[in-house]
């Protein structure tokens, strides 16, 4: 049967929007929050490691709630968004870290999600990112690098994009391909090192390890691989010399419409996209 709603790449039929009218009028006494949970179980939406689909179930009935095609139950309790609650501002050691690399002696990488340390990792970004903290939607990773016990980088890492065609015709994607395996690809969306930090080289540094890190802790967490890692930089702002001394590749200028564009005319400002394949087979493993 034909799809009569899209989201986030998946089509939702009319079948399956009487499914979901049924559903929710079979189980009155559950909540929203109950219900996405319930549905995930029944239509296996469920990541590599077995995490419920759960923000996404919840964005869904969303959106056909406000379409018009379900009713939900009554919201039972205002709970704020992510990004309505900002991170709370923390004291950091701050002390000039200055010197040629060698001297900061090892880097220590510390995967930060849901540990004790994700509140600092927040607040650094918040204050002295100029994007600010941005809460990651779907499978995503935190580190905060230290030399010597001092905090000296964040990077964070989430879902890629789905749709970048310069991206897409670099790997020789088609659409299916694309659907299949877009979970095996990891974007760079937030990379800091601290304003009183002044080492040469060490962005260049931090994105080299990274590429061995971040594969084998997706793996863990995740239960999948990644072959390749992507990110956007703003020309206007930075050169992206450390992504090109880490040997990632410059695959061109986006369009500046935006992921969900409906027009043709430019919106956002024109970034570079910059992509690093993880190992020399990444065509044959991303296009099976």
């Amino acid at each position: 049967m034909a799809a009569q709603w899209r989201y986030r790449g998946r089509d939702i039929s009319e079948e399956q929007i009487r499914f979901l009218q049924q559903f929710i009028a079979t189980h009155p006494s559950l909540s929203r929050w109950s219900l996405s949970r319930r549905l995930c179980e029944v239509w296996q939406w469920k990541q590599p490691n077995g995490t419920l689909c759960d923000a996404l179930c919840r964005g869904l009935l969303l959106k056909l709630y406000r379409g018009g095609a379900i009713e939900l139950p009554a919201v039972r309790g205002y709970f704020p968004k992510p990004l309505e609650q900002r991170p709370e501002p923390l004291v950091p050691d701050n002390r000039p870290v200055r010197g040629p690399l060698k001297e900061l002696g090892r880097l220590e990488f510390q995967q930060v999600r849901r540990t004790p340390q994700e509140p600092l990792f927040n607040s650094l970004l918040e204050q002295y990112h100029y994007l600010r903290y941005q809460q990651p939607v779907g499978e995503h990773l935190k580190y905060l690098v230290s030399a010597k016990g001092q905090a000296i980088a964040c990077l964070a890492w989430c879902s890629a994009p789905r749709h970048l065609a310069n991206r897409d015709r670099f790997i020789g994607w088609s659409a299916e391909a694309r659907k299949r395996n877009l979970h095996l690809l990891a974007y760079n969306t937030r990379f800091l090192i601290l304003p009183w930090v002044q080492v040469p080289h060490l962005a260049s540094h931090i994105l080299g390890r990274m590429a061995k890190i971040v594969p084998c802790d997706w793996q863990r967490l995740y239960a999948h691989p990644v072959y390749w890692l992507e990110t956007f930089i703003d020309p206007a702002r930075f050169k992206g010399t450390c992504y090109r001394a880490a040997n990632w590749l410059n695959l061109g200028s986006t369009t500046g419409r935006g992921h969900n564009a409906r027009t043709k005319k430019r919106t956002q400002p024109v970034k570079e996209l910059l992509g690093l394949p993880l190992t020399p087979r990444f065509r044959e493993l991303l296009g099976q």
